[in-house]
């Protein structure tokens, strides 16, 4: 299926999801990263604001101030993300695109993020995204270094078998979702974790 045809497909499903079962999945997802060791490593952590039934990363973002995590959130700055400090969920305004953005926040190299929690409409199972269309978290996750593990966040339903991809897309390391973590990046951390595997029960 055509990234703009399969992201139409998901998209709509995920927007007429119930607030509450989006909710309850969150949960259950962001449980599942917070009892990670990737976020038990990570010393600076890179948050999204969701937006339409996405993910939701706020559970994170409390537990990780209150364990003296550094957090920083991307704003949008013409056709990159920069990536600010945030000290509370308050400093957050509507930015670009609608999205929750940092206001007064230091700005953080890409090098010194640990964790990258990266949204997207879908996932595969290689690991690549599918994004919105306007490339922001290609071009954040190619100014990563190799230290930075970048993990997706997403419902059962947003993963699929193999995704079109173009050269610019990047992958991420792993997924989480309210069933299973998928590691798709080998590393010294990740070996020492138990990685699972999934199969789509069926297809789109």
């Amino acid at each position: 299926m055509p990234k703009r045809s399969l992201r139409q497909t998901l998209l709509a499903r995920r927007r007429h999801s119930s607030q509450h079962d989006c909710l309850a999945r969150s949960l259950k997802i962001q449980e599942r990263l917070l009892l990670s060791a990737v976020y038990a490593a990570a010393d600076c952590i890179a948050l999204y604001s969701a937006v339409q039934n996405e993910v939701q990363t706020e559970e994170i973002a409390r537990q990780a101030i209150v364990a003296g995590k550094r957090l920083v959130y991307p704003r949008v700055a013409g056709a990159t993300l920069v990536f600010e400090s945030v000290n509370a969920l308050t400093e957050l305004r509507p930015g670009a695109f609608g999205v929750a953005e940092p206001t007064q926040g230091a700005a953080v190299d890409h090098a010194a993020i640990d964790l990258l929690v990266v949204p997207a409409v879908a996932f595969d199972a290689r690991g690549h995204r599918l994004g919105y269309g306007k490339g922001f978290y290609d071009r954040a996750l190619a100014a990563c270094t190799g230290r930075t593990v970048a993990v997706g966040l997403a419902y059962d339903f947003q993963l699929v078998t193999e995704l079109p991809i173009d050269a610019h897309d990047r992958a991420v390391c792993a997924v989480m979702t309210e069933t299973k973590t998928v590691w798709f990046s080998p590393s010294a951390l990740h070996e020492s974790l138990c990685a699972e595997t999934w199969r789509p029960s069926a297809p789109l």
